[in-house]
C-alpha cells in the first residue's frame, strides 16, 4: 500500500468509524459467538503474498465483528467502560500515524513534555496538591506493580534489586479483602509471594477496611519477625466500589513508617467533581495514587494517571541507565521510562489533551454527575419492584442488587442464570459478583454516551428477564 492508498483507506476506516458508534445501540452488547468460531475463519498461516485492503476489510467484517464485544456501546453496564471519544480517538490516530517511541526525552520532547503538563491538569483537576507528580502508565495495574516495587525497596534500603529477598525477613502487605487481585499479581512479581498479603476486615456502607484491625495486624508481623513495607488503600474498588478510610489508614500507616499507595482507578476520575471528594479525604497524605482516565474520562485505553509523592523513590526502584540510553548535553529534563516499568512508552499524552480541550472540565463533571443520579435513580426503581432487593447502595455510579424469585432453589444458581439470560438477550450487558460469599449483579453507569433512556432500557430489561423466571 503507498500513502496515496493509505489517504484513500483512511477516510473511509474514519466514516466505518463514525458509522459504527451511531448505530451501536443496533448491536447486541457482548459477543454472541462461541469459543473457537472465531478461530475457526482464520487462515491457520499467513499469506505468502499481499491481499487487496478492499478483502482485507471484508474479511475484518465477517470474521472480526461477530466476535467483539461493544465497549463503547450505550447499555454497557459491565465491569467499568473503556470510554473512547472522537477526539481522544483522532489523537491516537495522529499517535499512531507518527508512531513514535517516548520512552526518552530526547526521543520525543514534545511527548514528554506535554506528559508532565497534562499530569499536571490531572492533578488539578481531581484536587491533588502540588507536592504531588504525575506519569501515565499503562493501567493501575502497572501502577500498583510499581507502588509494590517501591515499598519492598525502601523498606530492604534500596538493596532487594540487588540481593534479591533470600536474605531478608518475609514482607508484609496490607489491603482489605475488596480491593483489586492486582495487587495479587504485584507481589507474585515482586517475588513477594501472596501469602504475604494481609487481608483486613472491612466493615459499614463502604466496606472500609478497619483501622484498628490493620494496626494490630501490623503490631502481630512485627512480634513475628516479619517486614511491614506498605499498605494499599482503595477508592471505589472493582467489587461494589468500596472506600477505606483513607485518612485513618495512613494515620495508622505513618506510626509504622509503611508506604501508601491508593487506587482510585474507577472512581479517581470523578474526583474531577469536588463534591465527591470527602470519598478519599486524606489523600493528600499518600505516597502514591492512581487513576484511570480511561475508565471514566473520556480516553481511551491505555491510559492511567500514577501520581507520586516522591518520584525519587521510584526512579530509584527503576531506573537502568546503559550509555545508550543516556542524553549527554542536556538538563532539566524527565525521561518517564524511568518512571515505568516497560522501557518503550506510547505518546499518551496526546489524547488527554484533546479530550481536555475539546469537552473542557465543565462537560465532563456534567456526565459524571448524570452517570451517578441514573444509577440512583434504577437502584430506587429496583428496590420498589418485587422480587429484587439492593445489596449494597450505590457508590458514585456502582451498585448491587440480587434477584428473588418466588421459586426455590440455589439464589447464587439462579442469580447468575439471570445474568447470563440477560446478556444472551443482548439489549444490555451485566456482570456478576461476590458478596459476603453472596453472588449478586453489579450494575454501573459509565459509557460515555449513555442516556437515561439507556438507564430506563435496562431496567426494563431486568424487569422482562424477572418475567421470564416466573417473578
Amino acid at each position: 500500500m503507498n500513502w496515496d492508498e493509505y489517504a484513500a483507506w483512511g477516510k473511509k476506516i474514519s466514516d466505518w468509524g463514525a458509522a459504527y458508534h451511531q448505530n451501536l445501540r443496533d448491536q447486541p452488547v457482548r459477543a454472541q459467538v462461541a469459543p473457537g468460531e472465531t478461530a475457526s475463519l482464520l487462515e491457520p498461516s499467513a499469506p505468502e503474498t499481499g491481499e487487496d485492503m478492499g478483502t482485507i476489510l471484508e474479511d475484518f467484517e465477517r470474521v472480526v465483528m461477530p466476535g467483539i464485544t461493544h465497549w463503547q456501546h450505550p447499555r454497557f453496564f459491565a465491569y467499568f467502560p473503556s470510554n473512547a471519544t472522537p477526539p481522544a480517538i483522532l489523537a491516537d490516530f495522529l499517535v499512531s500515524t507518527m508512531a513514535v517511541q517516548c520512552m526518552l526525552w530526547q526521543t520525543s520532547p514534545a511527548a514528554t513534555e506535554m506528559e508532565t503538563r497534562m499530569m499536571e491538569w490531572l492533578r488539578q483537576a481531581i484536587g491533588l496538591p502540588g507536592s504531588f507528580s504525575g506519569v501515565i502508565q499503562d493501567s493501575a495495574s502497572s501502577a500498583t506493580l510499581a507502588a509494590v516495587l517501591t515499598m519492598r525497596e525502601r523498606s530492604l534500603k534500596w538493596q532487594g534489586n540487588e540481593d534479591g529477598l533470600s536474605q531478608h525477613p518475609k514482607l508484609r502487605i496490607y489491603c482489605s479483602g475488596e480491593a483489586h487481585s492486582s495487587i495479587d499479581r504485584a507481589v507474585w512479581v515482586a517475588g513477594i509471594g501472596s501469602d504475604n498479603i494481609v487481608r483486613i476486615p472491612v466493615s459499614g456502607a463502604h466496606r472500609a477496611m478497619d483501622p484498628e484491625g490493620l494496626r494490630q495486624e501490623v503490631k502481630n508481623d512485627l512480634a513475628a519477625g516479619y517486614l511491614p513495607i506498605g499498605v494499599i488503600a482503595c477508592t471505589g474498588a472493582t467489587g461494589m466500589g468500596a472506600c477505606d478510610d483513607i485518612a485513618a489508614v495512613i494515620d495508622v500507616a505513618q506510626n509504622f513508617d509503611l508506604y501508601v499507595h491508593v487506587d482510585a482507578a474507577w472512581a479517581g476520575s470523578a474526583m474531577i467533581c469536588p463534591e465527591f471528594r470527602a470519598l478519599w479525604q486524606g489523600v493528600e497524605k499518600a505516597d502514591s495514587v492512581v487513576f484511570n482516565p480511561h475508565k471514566w474520562l473520556g480516553v481511551q485505553f491505555d491510559c492511567s494517571a500514577h501520581f507520586l509523592k516522591n518520584p525519587e523513590d521510584l526512579v530509584r526502584t527503576l531506573a537502568i541507565q546503559p550509555e545508550y540510553l543516556k542524553t549527554h548535553g542536556q538538563e532539566g529534563f524527565i525521561n518517564y521510562s524511568e518512571w515505568s516499568i516497560p522501557l518503550g512508552r506510547r505518546f499518551r499524552a496526546l489524547k488527554i489533551w484533546f479530550l481536555l480541550r475539546s469537552y473542557g472540565l465543565n462537560e465532563l463533571r456534567n456526565r459524571i454527575r448524570n452517570h451517578i443520579k441514573w444509577a440512583n435513580d434504577i437502584a430506587d426503581q429496583l428496590r420498589a419492584t418485587p422480587g429484587f432487593e439492593i445489596v449494597t447502595e450505590p457508590m458514585l455510579s456502582l451498585f448491587t442488587f440480587r434477584f428473588l424469585p418466588k421459586s426455590s432453589g440455589d439464589l447464587d444458581d439462579v442469580n447468575q442464570s439471570f445474568v447470563d439470560r440477560i446478556n444472551d438477550d443482548g439489549r444490555i450487558y451485566l456482570t456478576q459478583t461476590n458478596i459476603d460469599g453472596a453472588k449478586v449483579i453489579r450494575f454501573q453507569v459509565g459509557q460515555f454516551d449513555t442516556t437515561q433512556e439507556d438507564v430506563q432500557t435496562a431496567y426494563q430489561v431486568i424487569c422482562d428477564t424477572a418475567q421470564q423466571f416466573g417473578s
